[in-house]
């Protein structure tokens, strides 16, 4: 079968998005299939380490080597991760099936006009997050999705979403009533060999001066403005109230961007210098360390700018349980994980934090071994794919 995958950003850039193509990229050509994406040349530079707006946090290698089959257009037109590419009307002369990856501002278009004038090609949709942004990009975002999104996956053969439970809820829920069977419930998947169990890493908890008697509470996200929606500050607040209780407790918090001198400003304003330490960015290579440094993850999204939560899957895949906000769609994986808190609400996740902890290390240790299965059976790449040939099979029948 010869495939075309259609996304916004994809490795070496950085995003969440672009990581699941190239997943399932390899996998599908792992079983044969011709698979070939295509994603923007960015006029601008775009560091693997920045923050991608609107895009769920993940980690991806450095692959910029290692990837073949993608081609890479000249956009006509480009703003941050919007790009237009009129190339694609010639490019996808002789495919069997089109992929589109969804939100792609520019090039939503051209596909939908495309598939009009190519009704017999099967076009999958994915359908991964609602555009989200502050001021007037979130006014913009909203009445985009409002007017247009419905239209463009209105022309899909399959629509498929990470979670049901979060469509429901966003801003295209009217297209899954007006044609519920072109909808389909396939979640994301984690490298479980990449992100696994390992040994406590001493080395970072010296680095960071971490003291291994006491619980370690760990963040990965971006902190620069177009993840603003990961909500640092409430996780900054529940520390405070620990504090206040006198309770026992260390966060690391990885990753960057122009927001985090800010977060360091608020730690020591209150006092929390040897609760929060910042680790900043961290390579791909080492970022699985720092998982199994951790003693539970913690996701404060504030609002459904989070769909997922790829982060979530890591932790649990190194045998991590979790605690994150109860949003539509991340609910969905904390929930096989951990445990859900109330949303913006830094008195429930302080009293999430202090419940795990009080448990006794036979209990914690059934968390590890338990959330590390569910990566196994539910999350693991293989089994997922093996549902999208289902879906690619059942519309060349």
């Amino acid at each position: 079968m010869k495939i075309a995958h259609i996304v916004s950003s994809f490795p070496p850039y950085y995003g969440g998005m672009g990581n699941v193509v190239f997943q399932t990229a390899e996998e599908l050509k792992k079983r044969g299939h011709e698979v070939v994406v295509y994603t923007p040349q960015y006029l601008e530079s775009k560091e693997i380490k920045g923050g991608e707006e609107n895009q769920e946090e993940e980690h991806t290698p450095e692959l910029q080597e290692q990837i073949d089959n993608v081609k890479r257009l000249t956009p006509s037109f480009q703003y941050g991760n919007a790009a237009r590419l009129p190339q694609l009307y010639e490019e996808l002369k002789g495919f069997d099936l089109v992929h589109f990856h969804y939100p792609f501002f520019g090039t939503a278009g051209i596909i939908k006009r495309w598939k009009k004038n190519n009704p017999q090609i099967p076009l999958v949709v994915t359908y991964h997050m609602d555009p989200r942004g502050l001021g007037w990009k979130g006014m913009l975002f909203k009445m985009y999705s409002k007017h247009y999104s419905n239209r463009v996956l209105a022309v899909a053969d399959k629509i498929i979403a990470s979670s049901f439970d979060y469509v429901n809820s966003s801003e295209v829920a009217q297209t899954v009533k007006d044609f519920p069977d072109k909808w389909v419930e396939l979640p994301f998947g984690v490298d479980a060999d990449r992100f696994r169990p390992r040994e406590t890493p001493a080395q970072l908890l010296e680095l960071y001066n971490l003291d291994p008697k006491i619980p370690i509470v760990l963040f990965v996200g971006g902190m620069d403005r177009a993840h603003y929606f990961k909500g640092i500050p409430i996780l900054l607040e529940a520390l405070s109230i620990l504090k206040k209780q006198k309770t026992p407790v260390q966060a690391l918090l990885v990753g960057d961007g122009e927001l985090r001198k800010e977060f360091e400003f608020n730690v020591k304003i209150f006092g929390l210098s040897e609760y929060a330490k910042f680790a900043g960015y961290v390579s791909n290579d080492d970022l699985p360390y720092y998982y199994n440094a951790a003693d539970i993850f913690v996701l404060p999204s504030i609002h459904q700018g989070e769909a997922f939560g790829m982060v979530l899957l890591e932790a649990m895949a190194s045998g991590i349980p979790v605690l994150a906000s109860n949003l539509p769609g991340v609910r969905t994986v904390a929930e096989d994980g951990g445990r859900v808190f109330a949303t913006s609400n830094a008195r429930d996740l302080a009293e999430s934090i202090y419940g795990f902890f009080i448990n006794d290390e036979d209990n914690q240790l059934m968390w590890r071994e338990k959330v590390r299965k569910i990566v196994e059976e539910k999350y693991a790449w293989e089994p997922i794919v093996d549902k999208l040939e289902e879906i690619y099979n059942s519309l060349l029948k």
